[in-house]
């Protein structure tokens, strides 16, 4: 079994504490923490992780001792890695909360390694960052939304797209060529492994995104550590509101990127293995209603 805390709020900074809370999970001290955000646009959340969401991440992270957090993303298509941190105000943010951050479209070769899954379906394999292989914590926070170019949805998994370079190697181009793209974004998945997953589902996008779509009111905070169960319940919470036929075909675990990270041994693989823990009466009934989802799987 694994735990994800299910928190029913309009209040990303609260919501953020409560799930971590809830969650169980007790220190980072001494740590070093690497934090993987959803950058790939400055849209307004969920096209982009929320300032809220990363603040409250961040101050919960510090709060539990972590010695140093290092921010470090990509962004694209669209504008460069810097120009969207800096419409969404992440320098300031990071000077004033004491956090540091590695722009990974301005690494050079030595901040890369190759990675070469077993029985991929990466024609070459793919680069990934040194700073997340090598880091002591890894936390990421994702959004709650779908996909319009061939991932069907875009919550924890397919966050870490973004951990994959744009220049250098035509890896994105390969990725949304493929009929197995879905596979390939689990597959991804292979090189890391978070500590922490704050989904923020404050606000969805039930079509189109990931920077633009149909936005709904889902208000709920989710938080755990097994990144198929989080989109899982990402998935469930989809259906409950309303989504894209390609999200609401068949059941959840056989779901491509799920079906692939559950094969590949990356988390759970039943929705019988997810325990949903809340902490009032609203986050129950929310909780309830997604399990009657999970329960059809």
């Amino acid at each position: 079994m694994t735990k994800v805390a299910l928190v029913s709020t309009t209040y990303r900074g609260e919501g953020v504490r409560q799930a971590i809370d809830l969650l169980g999970i007790k220190s980072f001290r001494g740590r070093s923490v690497v934090l993987k955000p959803n950058f790939n646009t400055a849209d307004p959340a969920p096209g982009s992780t929320h300032n809220d969401t990363l603040r409250s991440l961040i101050l919960s992270l510090q709060q539990m001792g972590a010695k140093q957090i290092t921010l470090a993303e990509r962004s694209g298509p669209g504008d460069s890695t810097r120009a969207v941190m800096e419409k969404k105000g992440i320098f300031g943010l990071a000077q004033e909360l004491g956090f540091s951050i590695v722009n990974l479209e301005e690494l050079g070769p030595e901040g890369w390694s190759k990675i070469e899954p077993k029985e991929s379906h990466w024609s070459q394999g793919f680069h990934f960052p040194r700073i997340y292989l090598e880091a002591e914590s890894i936390v990421q926070t994702c959004c709650l939304k779908t996909h319009a170019y061939g991932g069907h949805f875009t919550l924890s998994l397919k966050n870490s797209v973004g951990l994959v370079p744009r220049r250098g190697y035509p890896y994105m181009q390969e990725l949304h060529s493929s009929p197995h793209q879905r596979q390939m974004i689990a597959e991804i998945n292979t090189a890391y492994s978070p500590d922490l997953v704050v989904l923020d589902g404050v606000e969805a996008f039930v079509d189109g995104g990931p920077h633009r779509g149909t936005r709904v009111e889902a208000k709920v905070m989710l938080a755990g550590t097994d990144q198929v169960a989080i989109d899982a319940v990402g998935v469930a919470i989809l259906r409950l509101l309303g989504t894209t036929p390609e999200v609401s075909l068949g059941p959840i675990f056989e779901q491509e990127q799920i079906a692939r990270a559950a094969e590949l041994g990356l988390g759970v693989s039943s929705a019988k293995q997810i325990q949903l823990i809340t902490g009032d009466a609203g986050s129950e009934a929310f909780a309830a209603r997604v399990r009657d989802i999970l329960a059809r799987d």
